[in-house]
């Protein structure tokens, strides 16, 4: 079986983060593992608490599993602080496997900032680098870029100034874009993919930009291409939305079904 490893924060109750990596990995029929680098007090309503852990416990989680696992793909979400960046991405150096997803987790769906200023300097120099895939939301492209990101022409131009801070591959997801259907755009350095698809309007939605990167690294691990990666892991999304479950009294929380589970 295959293996994933997921660094990220926690999420008590809200289906986000590590909780939702590893049940993405879980549904795609890879194993998977963690590194936590924050403990949060989290529901469907709000992040009330938070304690980011330091870059020598964040260091021992990823060192126990690879010494002990054959890790084929990292994803990589909450980072939180530029020690714990650059700790991370030192190690993802060292490592040297292809398979790096970064999902550049800036803001909370509660609105709560969960990285700060220094560490995205740290992101964009230090981690970029490394990544096959780095999956930011419109906000997110907007920041990494340094231009405003709302239309589809603008995220392409974010695409691109992205992709020229190192990563292989960028998707900017489509969700907070001002255009009619979802659309994900695919940037390799050379050309466009554009992945559309219906607005969803349930609001079964806390969660989704961790699932889509583990999604996207699982069936890398499983071997398919990256931009048919993408377009499976852009119709899982799809799916744990559409069968999200009632429960919490904020976003409501998405189900991760097994991908040959029938619905």
């Amino acid at each position: 079986m295959r293996t994933a490893l997921t660094i990220a924060g926690s999420d008590s109750g809200a289906g986000a983060g590590i909780q939702a990596d590893l049940k993405t990995f879980s549904a795609h029929g890879v194993y998977g593992t963690s590194a936590i680098t924050a403990i949060t007090a989290q529901n469907t309503l709000a992040l009330s608490d938070m304690v980011v852990l330091t870059p020598k416990i964040v260091t021992a989680q990823i060192e126990a599993v690879v010494e002990d696992f054959q890790v084929d793909a990292i994803k990589i979400g909450m980072l939180s602080t530029r020690q714990i960046v650059k700790t991370v991405a030192a190690i993802v150096a060292k490592l040297n496997i292809k398979n790096v997803v970064v999902d550049p987790v800036m803001l909370a769906k509660t609105g709560n900032r969960l990285l700060d200023d220094d560490a995205v300097v740290a992101v964009k120099e230090n981690l970029l680098p490394y990544a096959a895939v780095v999956t930011p939301n419109a906000i997110e492209a907007a920041i990494l870029a340094g231009i405003t990101v709302s239309s589809l022409e603008s995220a392409r131009e974010a695409a691109r100034r992205i992709h020229a801070l190192g990563p292989a591959t960028v998707v900017v997801k489509g969700g907070h874009l001002d255009t009619p259907e979802a659309i994900d755009l695919l940037y390799d350095g050379k050309e466009f993919t554009e992945f559309a698809g219906p607005r969803l309007t349930c609001t079964n939605t806390h969660g989704t930009g961790c699932t889509f990167g583990a999604a996207i690294a699982a069936n890398l691990v499983l071997g398919y291409p990256i931009q048919q990666s993408v377009a499976r892991a852009k119709e899982y999304v799809a799916q744990t939305i559409r069968h999200g479950l009632p429960l919490g009294r904020g976003s409501n929380v998405m189900w991760h079904k097994p991908t040959d589970e029938p619905v």
